[in-house]
């Protein structure tokens, strides 16, 4: 494969609203060792790229300060000892920054090979969400079969994979989402039932349809106000699973009572400033527990729409707009 000395790859042209974003042409990467160099055909869009836009959410140090946190594309080239891959093999991975170009240098560790029959738009959706439910469903939360999940945000990209996932290893999903037509959706996706939470109160909900149990674990990218209500929703010895805090920080009707009476569990993580060895353990796993799903056609990424690298403003604004339903993605 012949290399380029350039490469188109979108720029943010200091901080702020998404018209900072524009395509420009780049040196080309080089991987060091353990590290590949991917010929990007797709790219996922996240709301930490949006918070990293924003001036909210920086690239850790020695990361690639572009946006993009996950990929699927070709091997383009290989870094020292990376000896798992070979050139032209159609993969996904999670990087570290710098996913909106032609070319994306990922961890070796963290790059997966596309299961067949993935496409690559697909497989652009893979990374970011599926590491990001796989950690903290079923690391942090401990979700097992037979069990009960609340998932917020039952149609972002991080919801619909929730529930795809928790339904696929034998749980009882309950979604909440902003509109009947989105409850719907959830619905269609697999969740048990779906609670429009702008005209109900999920926690009497929670309660109708578990008939007072409550649920094993919830996963929460809202936090602020929604801690303790989601404690409420708890069954005894359930877990709470922060992974986003677009409510905010702090929930001032928070009390440590029913946690201690009921024996809960608060956690909660980032992706992101984990370390190369976490990150490829997760990646591992879902090689050995997910992966196998995917090929044989269940858990599918839900793709809602796709957009060009020139279109990049319209796709942020989207997102931002919370009006879609799965994931969006950008191509070269």
């Amino acid at each position: 494969m012949t290399l380029p000395t350039l490469m188109r790859a979108i720029a943010m042209n200091g901080t702020g609203g998404a018209n900072c974003l524009a395509v420009e042409h780049a040196a080309l990467p080089h991987p060091a060792a353990g590290e590949v160099l991917i010929r990007v055909h797709a790219a996922g869009i996240n709301r930490p790229d949006l918070a990293q836009r924003m001036g909210l959410y920086p690239a850790p140090p020695g990361a690639d300060p572009r946006l993009g946190l996950e990929v699927a594309g070709e091997i383009a080239a290989l870094g020292e000892g990376v000896d798992r891959f070979a050139i032209g093999d159609h993969v996904a991975a999670l990087v570290n920054g710098g996913g909106y170009a032609e070319y994306c240098i990922a961890p070796a560790t963290q790059t997966l090979t596309l299961p067949q029959g993935i496409s690559m738009v697909q497989g652009a959706a893979l990374p970011e969400t599926y590491f990001t439910v796989w950690a903290n469903v079923f690391g942090h939360g401990r979700l097992v079969a037979g069990e009960s999940l609340l998932v917020h945000g039952g149609t972002s990209g991080i919801g619909t994979t929730a529930i795809a996932l928790a339904r696929e290893f034998g749980a009882t999903v309950y979604a909440t989402a902003g509109s009947p037509e989105k409850c719907a959706a959830c619905v269609e996706l697999g969740a048990h039932a779906a609670i429009d939470y702008r005209a109900q109160d999920f926690v009497a909900r929670i309660d109708d349809l578990t008939s007072g149990a409550g649920v094993d674990v919830v996963l929460d990218m809202v936090a602020g106000p929604y801690v303790s209500r989601n404690i409420n929703c708890l069954a005894p010895n359930g877990r709470l699973v922060v992974i986003a805090v677009q409510g905010g920080i702090r929930d001032p009707d928070f009390s440590i009572l029913p946690v201690m009476l009921k024996r809960l569990v608060i956690t909660g993580s980032t992706l992101r400033p984990r370390t190369l060895a976490e990150k490829a353990a997760i990646a591992d796993a879902l090689r050995t527990h997910v992966w196998p799903a995917l090929q044989a056609g269940r858990c599918l990424p839900q793709i809602y729409r796709v957009f060009s690298f020139s279109e990049v403003v319209q796709a942020h604004t989207l997102l931002e707009s919370g009006v879609h339903i799965g994931k969006i993605i950008l191509t070269p």
